[in-house]
């Protein structure tokens, strides 16, 4: 699957990167990464070693402190980006690299993260299996991507704009991946105990150019192979229409929901817990309903 034009990509992101007022765009990415941080926390252990794919200013990193993750090397296709990156607690080390081909040995790191970078990846699975492969058995991944329902008001406004001034739509918001396919994926890359969760981040604009702008400064422009390079201005006009007429807030303002995808792997190691052999239990399901049954203390 060639979906995704990965050159394009690396030019939104670098040009993204090079505007002067960039840092107002990054609330997204500093929101998720936060989120990201919070559930390595939730892991009782020292990290010595941790890779942040397409990890961009660092937005990860900068909620760690050296007492869970040692050393850091950050990732992204970006060199403006890298360029940027945030001040932590720990050695960070930048490493230009598309994150579909890591460059990294099997079995070197205790963590690895990602935040928002995974959606834009041609092969998907490949991509898991790779960190999979960089893993340490007992290694584990944590990651976080814009899943199928982001920027659904954005989508359906320019499509019923379309359809209405040109007789058709063409496809301006790029294919994310469903909840409900990632399990499978994280599975089949040879992950064992899974956890898959979603979340919503819902942000305010005054209107629907606001929320094309930020999209770009964000370097998270459309960059499909068949996507549509243009819009005509009446179509865009009637999107913007119609997205406050469906969407819009009493205030005035339109929302804009990002669905978040947060996934939790580990690579096997036999200290692992591991479910009991199918067969092997002592206890009947049927006797569950005994359990909740009042006990007769009353004597005749």
């Amino acid at each position: 699957m060639n979906v995704f034009n990965r050159e394009m990509k690396k030019r939104q992101k670098n040009w993204a990167a090079s505007l002067q007022d960039g840092h107002h765009y990054d609330y997204l990415r500093d929101e998720v990464g936060c989120r990201v941080a919070d559930r390595v926390y939730d892991i009782a252990r020292t990290f010595p070693l941790a890779l942040d794919i397409g990890g961009g200013k660092s937005h990860i990193a900068e909620h760690l402190s050296k007492e869970v993750v040692e050393r850091v090397f950050l990732t992204d296709v970006s060199e403006k980006t890298l360029k940027q990156m945030r001040q932590s607690e720990m050695p960070t080390h930048r490493v230009l690299a598309d994150e579909e081909f890591l460059p990294f040995k099997e079995n070197t790191f205790d963590l690895v993260v990602s935040s928002l970078s995974l959606h834009w990846i041609n092969d998907l699975p490949g991509a898991l299996k790779q960190i999979h492969q960089v893993l340490k058995p007992d290694g584990v991944f944590i990651g976080a991507m814009v899943g199928g329902e982001t920027l659904y008001e954005l989508r359906c406004s320019l499509q019923l704009a379309e359809t209405e001034r040109e007789g058709g739509f063409s496809p301006h918001i790029s294919p994310y991946t469903a909840v409900t396919d990632l399990g499978n994926l994280l599975g089949q890359a040879g992950f064992n105990m899974l956890t898959v969760d979603t979340d919503e981040v819902q942000v305010h604009y005054p209107g629907i150019f606001e929320v094309m702008t930020d999209l770009q400064g964000m370097g998270e422009s459309n960059c499909a192979w068949n996507r549509r390079s243009l819009l005509h201005r009446d179509t865009i006009l009637a999107a913007a229409a119609i997205y406050k007429e469906m969407y819009g807030n009493e205030d005035g303002s339109i929302p804009a929901t990002f669905e978040i995808l947060y996934m939790i792997g580990w690579k096997p190691h036999e200290s692992q817990a591991k479910p009991a052999k199918r067969g092997s239990a002592t206890v009947s399901f049927g006797d569950l309903s005994k359990i909740s049954q009042p006990t007769n203390t009353n004597k005749s």
